[in-house]
Formats: structure tokens, C-alpha cells, sequence
């Protein structure tokens, strides 16, 4: 059996072990967008990698703690700016949901306490979890900085699943104070669903032979691995459930491969094997700020999130070979622009590639923006492609100086050396 464990409204959950006296009160974690990289006096900035899930780096300064009154999460005009992380189920009780303004939510609920990230703790907490896991299990999988996978085949018989996770909830509750859910399932897939039914701190084990009733009757966008553009068109032919989509084989299968592998998935018919070390595919930094019409004053932003994810490229040791840019714009508006480049990484190339991406990706110039996203992935280390030999030589020249760059930023901050642009 494979088992999932999702720690239960995590960042609420570790403001509570820091103070007690939330528990039991409507709470929620949010705030503005961490925008601070883009002032020029910005310092000792660095970057986690340890339980930040697949794609995005924890950029974070050795000063973060922040005021939580409300005042922090007020702009120059005084106005209450931010968004919600998450929220307490006290909170959602009154129809505080993930990703709503604070604004909203103190409308909804005006005794709302709404407490600023602390991602070192989240960071802490995260790494305590796994390590209590790792002592308790042999093969432990760290999916994200709040959810693990554990395979018990061989460890705990089947029919002591159903204890084994209740005891196992219990202490991890009592060693690390932090509530978890617990799915357990003959697949990671059917575990993981089986625990968004088991909240909050519950457990819930669906065997081989329950598997059919299980699924039943459970809406399609609710498996993951199903997103938008795959719910709408398994409902546009009166797919609606899980069970349903089990029913319609032929109607899967003639969608090609993707969704072959999704309904064997949901069917319980494949699985992934537990990786005790997770191996990044993909790596981004993403910004959301007021928005902002000057063109100059988003390139220099591009200039700053293109460092800030070139140095944690390059702690990584990766050679990403795909570049991907989006922008998002006032009214709803988006756009995207991507380039597939094998050849050897260098802070100044990137920057270059970054700012280019901006100015083709950037087709609405009389919108404000709101985000820049950067991506990178396929790394050589997993695409296996060749890199270009043209001008290797003047090529090498840049990436010494890039990695002499490198180590003065791993010494004394990001923000220790920056391009001219920025300033």
C-alpha cells in the first residue's frame, strides 16, 4: 500500500505552534507579494532548496521576520493590499478562501487574524516532518513542502494499514504539533485522493476491492492530473465523475497518450514508484506587484528576477536548454513567449534571453502589468541533448566569470553584484 500524508492547513498550522493562543480562531496567512528583490537596497539575499517542492526556489533574507498587524499589509495610500496563502477552516467557515484578496476576507469575516509568511519556520517545520517520517518508514518521497508519499509494501501488512496510519497521525501530531491527513491506497494517485477525504486530521484507506465505490461519485476536477482544459473537455462529452471517466475507456484512450495514462491512474491500473530523492525537472521565480506601465521599469524587474534565478540555476549545477516568460496584465490579459536554447549557461546570455523573451512576449503595451513570471527546464542532465560547440572558447571566458560571480553572491548575498541595468 502507498500512503499519503498532507500536513493540514500548513502555514496556519505553523503560526499556531508559534503562538497557541490561534488555535481554535479564524486565521489566515497572506500579504503582498514578496517585492522587496526589487528595491535597490535589497541585501543578503539568498535561496532554499531544502523542501521547496519540484519548481520554485525559496528566496528569502536573514531579516524576514515581519510585522503581522494589519498596518503591514497596508500600501503608501494606506489601502489594505495582498492575498490570502491560506486559511484556517474556522475561516473558510465564513467563505475565506486561498487566493482571495484580505480585502474580501475582512469583509467576510472582520475577526479575521491574518498573520505574514514565515517561510524559514515553514522550511524548519517541513524538514522535521520528513526527517520523523524517514525514521518511521524506509522509503519516504518529499512532493512538496507539505505533502510526502511513503511506500508500506513490505513494512506493514495490509490489514494493519488502517492502525499503523491512525498511530502514525497521532504521533506526528504529538512529536511535531503539526496536524496531518493521512490517505492510504494501493496507488500514490488513489492515496492522494483518498486524503482530500480524510481532512482534517483524519485518515482514510481505500482497499483494491473499495476502490469502484470510491470513486464513484467524485467530480472529475477533483483527481489530480486533471486541469482545466482536460475538465472541460471530459465534461463537454457528460463525463462529470470519476466513475463515469471509468466507464469511457474507448472515449479516453482515442485521446492519445496523456489521457490513456490518466485513466489508468484513475482506475488504480498505474503507478510511480516512491523516489526518496526528488530529481527537479524545472525551476521558476514569479512576481506579482501593482501594476506598473512603464516599459523601463519592467525591464529593470526582468533584469532582477533573471539574477535572482540565474544564481539558484547555478547552485543547482543544471544546464536548463527551455526558457519560458509570461506576463499578466490588468484586465485578465496574458501572455507568454518560449525559446528552446542547448547551449552553455551564463548569467549574461540569460539576462540578454530574459529581457528578449519580455519584449516579444509583451503584445499589450497600453496594459499595465502585474507579473513576470521565468521559467527554465529540461535540463541536460535529463534531456540528454547536445550543447552547442559555437563559440566555445568565448563561451567558457563567460561562464568562469559567471561562476566567480557566483561565489562572491554564495558568500555575501544575491544582491552583492548586480547588472547596471537595475540600478
Amino acid at each position: 500500500m502507498k500512503i499519503h500524508i498532507d500536513i493540514d492547513c500548513f502555514f496556519v498550522s505553523a503560526a499556531r505552534i508559534k503562538e497557541p493562543l490561534l488555535e481554535g480562531k479564524p486565521v489566515a496567512i497572506g500579504g503582498r507579494s514578496d517585492t522587496k528583490i526589487f528595491n535597490k537596497d535589497a541585501k543578503k539575499q539568498t535561496v532554499n532548496f531544502e523542501n521547496s517542492g519540484s519548481f520554485v526556489p525559496t528566496f528569502y533574507k536573514a531579516y524576514e521576520e515581519k510585522d503581522d498587524d494589519i498596518d503591514a499589509f497596508k500600501d503608501e495610500d494606506g489601502r489594505v493590499r495582498g492575498i490570502l496563502t491560506t486559511s484556517s477552516y474556522e475561516a473558510r467557515a465564513y467563505g475565506v478562501k486561498t487566493a482571495m484578496s484580505i480585502n474580501e476576507a475582512l469583509t467576510l469575516c472582520p475577526h479575521l487574524i491574518i498573520k505574514a509568511p514565515d517561510m524559514s519556520l515553514y522550511q524548519k517545520l517541513s524538514h522535521e516532518l520528513h526527517d520523523f517520517l524517514s525514521s518511521k518508514i524506509p522509503l519516504v518521497e518529499q512532493a512538496s513542502i507539505d505533502e510526502f508519499y511513503c511506500d508500506l509494501e513490505g513494512w506493514v501488512e495490509d490489514v494493519d494499514v488502517e492502525d499503523f496510519i491512525k498511530n502514525l497521525k497521532n504521533e506526528i501530531k504529538e512529536v511535531t504539533k503539526l496536524p496531518v491527513s493521512i490517505g492510504a491506497a494501493p496507488t500514490r494517485y488513489i492515496a492522494k485522493l483518498a486524503t482530500s477525504h480524510a481532512k482534517p486530521f483524519g485518515c482514510r484507506v481505500v482497499r483494491p476491492c473499495e476502490l469502484d465505490n470510491f470513486i464513484e461519485n467524485i467530480p472529475v476536477g477533483a483527481f489530480a492530473g486533471i486541469g482545466k482544459s482536460m475538465k472541460t473537455k471530459l465534461l463537454g462529452v457528460q463525463i462529470h465523475t470519476l466513475g463515469e471517466l471509468k466507464k469511457r475507456k474507448g472515449t479516453l484512450e482515442s485521446w492519445g497518450s496523456y489521457a490513456k495514462e490518466l485513466y489508468a491512474r484513475v482506475c488504480g491500473l498505474s503507478d510511480d514508484e516512491i523516489h526518496t530523492k526528488h530529481v527537479r525537472k524545472s525551476i521558476g521565480i514569479s512576481r506579482t506587484f501593482d501594476p506598473i506601465f512603464k516599459r523601463d521599469e519592467l525591464g529593470r524587474r526582468v533584469h532582477v528576477l533573471a539574477r535572482h534565478l540565474s544564481f539558484a540555476i547555478l547552485k543547482l549545477k543544471v544546464t536548463p536548454t527551455v526558457f519560458h516568460l509570461s506576463i499578466a496584465y490588468e484586465m485578465n490579459q496574458k501572455s507568454h513567449k518560449n525559446i528552446m536554447l542547448c547551449e552553455i549557461f551564463t548569467e549574461k546570455k540569460f539576462d540578454s534571453l530574459c529581457l528578449s523573451l519580455f519584449n516579444e512576449a509583451d503584445v499589450h503595451k497600453r496594459l499595465h502589468v502585474i507579473r513576470i513570471s521565468i521559467n527554465c527546464s529540461s535540463f541536460t542532465r535529463e534531456s540528454k541533448r547536445e550543447l552547442s560547440l559555437i563559440n566555445f572558447a568565448e563561451e567558457q571566458k563567460m561562464r568562469k566569470l559567471t561562476e566567480h560571480s557566483q561565489e562572491i553572491r554564495e558568500k555575501y548575498g544575491i544582491d552583492m553584484l548586480k547588472w547596471g541595468s537595475e540600478l
